[in-house]
């Protein structure tokens, strides 16, 4: 009885272990640079140097918070156009990545068992190049006597991509919105595919069966059961699309234009242009927060399919 007692003791530490590690990482990787951050957007910035939130002088304990860049953000149109801006891409890339990745995770899941390792190799391939070179290779592609430019040219398509207002000119295809789009969801097109992938594989083919076998067109039993059931891997996928893609700063910085301003470029400015850490500070709080809503959707979502399951 004695050792069965001790057996169950080891148990329960090392399952608080197992469970506290996560907590620890989070801790350490992300909530203390989260509070030093904020810190600095509450402080006031003396040449290289902050002022201290709390003093003590005299026997006095004073906490001195500084609100006026958040303040400031909410007043300047800037920040809220560009916060707006990082939206709207954001959701563009990952409402295209959705459209071109669940045809393709589809027919992945649907293939035979032995071609979709190859075919999972092929989503994953871009992983073993540089992130940085692939950027730089749209770069050349798109730019003149590139021959993705060329070939657009050749469709007559540039002549509907400026009737759009995704680029500037004709032909000119490079530092627009159109080069912006088209480099995010190449970028993070694996990320929505992935997931997409992880469901429909496990997919129970008997509903199709069943849908079938009761009158259901492969189109209505597709909607009908298909895309109902596949909804956890199209949330999971557009979190893993859209939240780097607001802060994205490469991408728009190489690809990108003065009219596709995002919310990554307004922080290299303020930190390292303007050296206005505080300000910068304040920026990346609230991008953070922007990031936490769909975050905190997603997990309700997970914890009410865990609910229903039970």
């Amino acid at each position: 009885m004695r050792k069965l007692r001790a057996l169950l003791a080891w148990f329960r530490r090392g399952r608080t272990a197992v469970i506290g590690m996560p907590y620890l990482w989070l801790l350490v990787f992300f909530l203390f640079p989260f509070l030093i951050v904020f810190k600095i957007s509450i402080s006031e910035m003396e040449a290289t140097s902050f002022k201290d939130v709390l003093t003590l002088q005299d026997g006095v304990l004073a906490l001195t918070i500084k609100l006026s860049n958040y303040v400031f953000i909410t007043q300047d149109d800037l920040y809220f156009k560009t916060y707006l801006s990082s939206i709207k891409y954001a959701a563009i890339t990952t409402a295209l990545c959705l459209a071109i990745g669940y045809p393709f995770a589809y027919f992945m899941a649907r293939a035979r068992a032995a071609i979709q390792p190859a075919l999972l190799m092929l989503v994953m391939l871009p992983f073993w190049t540089s992130f940085l070179l692939r950027v730089y290779a749209w770069k050349g592609l798109l730019s003149e006597h590139g021959w993705v430019a060329e070939l657009l040219i050749f469709l007559k398509l540039d002549h509907l991509l400026l009737a759009m207002g995704v680029i500037p000119a004709l032909g000119k295809f490079m530092n627009s919105p159109f080069s912006l789009v088209i480099g995010m969801v190449y970028t993070y097109l694996p990320f929505m595919i992935l997931p997409l992938y992880g469901n429909l594989a496990k997919l129970d083919l008997r509903l199709l069966e069943a849908a079938s076998d009761l009158g259901a067109t492969p189109w209505v039993a597709f909607w009908k059961v298909t895309v109902p059931l596949s909804k956890a891997g199209i949330i999971a996928g557009s979190m893993l699309v859209f939240i780097p893609c607001i802060g994205e700063f490469v991408i728009p910085e190489l690809l990108g234009g003065p009219q596709t301003l995002m919310i990554g470029r307004v922080l290299w400015d303020e930190f390292f242009s303007n050296n206005d850490w505080p300000m910068a500070s304040t920026v990346a709080i609230v991008m953070i927060l922007l990031i936490l809503v769909p975050l905190a959707i997603f997990n309700r979502y997970q914890a009410q399919v865990q609910e229903a399951r039970k």
